[in-house]
């Protein structure tokens, strides 16, 4: 009996120096087919997307400096058209500034002499941009403020002196004279002057008390324009 028990306490000593056995490997799992690895980088820089979708058939590099173009066009289309319509505004304004006239007397001989100083009607009208030399009154009226040339001639025969005066407002700024001729069959003169006016002022030829001028064939005018 005792030497069965000792029998058996040396057989399970013998099991336990041994070991257990390690467990025989199971079968390695196997990709899903169309499944991506997932050991790809989720921060993948800009050149190797570009590369993969270089590889579509779509042409996406293309697609983008074709865009590109088509902006940059529109810019200058655009760059173009505002630059016309600065022109067009400038060409506008300056239209609006544009002042010149320019009259002549008419009749079949003399003007005066009258008993009074009598502002001198130039009723034929060669130039009026802007309207402001009125054909029926004789008065250019200022409609844009700025710096004027205004200039006057005439001819008159030698039966009487001749003499004009060229006014701003109720100012006498220029003026010019002949005395009645003598030997000379008629006489001729003039002046110019410039001036700078307001909106609404006035300017206009008088003829003097008791002197006449030669008003047939536009020999006698009245001219003026806007310097700036």
């Amino acid at each position: 009996m005792k030497l069965l028990v000792v029998f058996l306490l040396v057989g399970t000593m013998m099991v336990l120096s041994e070991g257990f056995p390690e467990p025989e490997p199971g079968p390695e799992a196997k990709p899903t087919e169309g499944s991506e690895p997932e050991t790809e980088s989720a921060d993948e820089d800009k050149n190797s997307v570009v590369k993969r979708a270089a590889g579509c058939p779509f042409d996406w590099i293309g697609f983008r400096n074709d865009t590109e173009r088509k902006i940059g066009a529109m810019k200058e289309q655009l760059a173009a058209l505002a630059n016309r319509q600065n022109n067009s505004e400038k060409w506008i304004e300056d239209l609006e500034r544009k002042v010149i006239f320019s009259a002549a007397t008419d009749g079949s001989g003399a003007v005066g002499p009258f008993n009074t100083d009598t502002i001198l009607v130039y009723q034929t009208v060669m130039t009026n941009i802007g309207d402001a030399y009125n054909q029926t009154t004789g008065v250019f009226t200022t409609s844009v403020s700025g710096t004027y040339y205004f200039t006057f001639f005439y001819h008159a025969g030698r039966e009487h002196p001749a003499t004009l005066r060229l006014y701003k407002n109720e100012q006498l700024v220029a003026r010019s004279h002949d005395h009645k001729g003598g030997d000379d069959g008629a006489d001729n003169g003039g002046n110019a002057v410039i001036l700078q006016l307001q909106k609404g002022d006035r300017v206009f030829v008088r003829l003097l008390a008791h002197t006449h001028i030669w008003a047939k064939n536009h020999i006698t005018t009245f001219s003026g324009f806007l310097i700036r």
